[in-house]
């Protein structure tokens, strides 16, 4: 009796799909190739500097004058961010020995040709506004150190590669100091300090260049001067010493820290709006630049001081999330150090008008007026937009998603 051959059936496969692929999850970084919570830190504190800018009058500038300038200062930064945020940062490293060479070249160049003012030679004179190679050191030295260290990642518990990138950024520091910048060359210091700390450099290393600060201070506040030899101006021992008592000091250091905190103090919780008198009748100098803070907290008190802190505590924070969501060391490093830097730079100035820290002619980030200031803080944004996008990019590849 014969039978029919049986027909198997093919097994279906457990990877086979019944029905049409589903579609690829979408990653928001593919949507949106920047930070827009970045982005919207940066707008908010741009739009507090026009609004206390506009407020801000002294005798012989139009009114509206600061304003102004400041605005087409923002637009071209703006226009100089963006083409950088769509930049592969990564090609900067191969270029560190030239961005090096440029730091130093230019700040020798503004040592020779740059104008005098009130005994210091910081900037060179140009037809829209005054160039200070030492603004833009800050974030050209980011970008050259990060490469320096990312060669030597592999060596960095040794002593003498740590040394040598110290001193990779202390010879643009110790030239800034005799423009004399000090307030410049304390952020290259701090950008440093800060890129150390991202490499993962032994605990052991940061206190014994504790130590030797310690020690260094000591002998340029005390022992030199003793022995008769000046390393600082006499201004410059002022400004880091009159803070300490500011009422037992009539230098003009101590007389700008009074008036500060006075109109700081007196716009209490909502401001005095139109009637501040500190800033409008002139009582705080340089209320334009480095005591711009001083303004924010007289017209519009703690509310507005509140409101422009946490715009700034906004910025620092995705600062950090860049440096973790970064696809290499080097960028981890581009971000970590354009955080401290914009950290350090918070910090000493708000902190020298409110009399805690001295005041060293540090600008307060996008709020102070300034070209040169403005421009090398939206470099420093760019920059920050592009390790984010990469980073979004690269962990969208990889078919994670992640959130803000």
């Amino acid at each position: 009796m014969s039978t029919a051959p049986s027909v198997t059936e093919p097994r279906r496969s457990r990877t086979s799909r019944v029905g049409p692929a589903a579609p690829p999850r979408r990653s928001m970084s593919l949507a949106l190739p920047f930070d827009p919570v970045l982005a919207l830190a940066v707008l908010g504190i741009c739009i507090c500097s026009l609004a206390t800018l506009n407020t801000v009058s002294e005798r012989g500038i139009p009114d509206g004058f600061y304003m102004k300038r400041q605005g087409i200062y923002f637009l071209v930064g703006t226009i100089i961010a963006a083409v950088l945020a769509r930049t592969d940062y990564s090609r900067l490293r191969e270029l560190k020995y030239g961005i090096f060479g440029l730091i130093i070249v230019s700040v020798i160049a503004v040592r020779f040709a740059g104008n005098d003012v009130l005994g210091a030679r910081r900037a060179i004179q140009l037809p829209f506004f005054s160039f200070q190679a030492s603004e833009l050191g800050k974030v050209l030295l980011v970008v050259a150190l990060a490469g320096f260290v990312v060669d030597r990642s592999r060596a960095l518990h040794q002593p003498m590669t740590t040394i040598r990138i110290i001193a990779l950024g202390l010879l643009p520091a110790a030239l800034v100091l005799i423009q004399p910048d000090l307030g410049s060359s304390m952020v290259y210091g701090a950008v440093t300090l800060a890129l150390l700390f991202v490499a993962g450099i032994p605990g052991r290393y940061f206190a014994a260049m504790g130590a030797v600060f310690a020690v260094v201070v000591v002998c340029v506040l005390v022992v030199l001067p003793m022995a008769g030899t000046e390393v600082l101006h006499g201004y410059q021992k002022a400004r880091l010493t009159s803070f300490l008592h500011p009422n037992d000091n009539s230098n003009d250091t101590a007389f700008q820290q009074i008036q500060s905190r006075v109109a700081i103090g007196s716009g209490e919780k909502t401001g005095r709006g139109d009637k501040a008198t500190q800033t409008s009748y002139n009582f705080l100098g340089e209320h334009h630049t480095d005591f711009v803070f001083a303004v924010v907290g007289e017209r519009w008190g703690f509310m507005g001081a509140g409101l422009v802190l946490s715009l700034y505590a906004l910025l620092i924070w995705r600062g950090l999330r860049a440096l973790t969501m970064a696809k290499n060391l080097y960028g981890a490093l581009i971000a970590g150090g354009i955080t401290a830097m914009m950290l350090f730079q918070v910090f000493i100035n708000v902190g020298m008008t409110v009399g805690i820290m001295p005041v060293t002619g540090i600008p307060l980030p996008l709020m102070s007026y300034g070209g040169s200031s403005v421009i090398t803080t939206f470099l420093a944004i760019g920059l920050l937009q592009s390790v984010y996008a990469q980073g979004r990019a690269s962990t969208a590849g990889k078919g994670r998603v992640l959130g803000f």
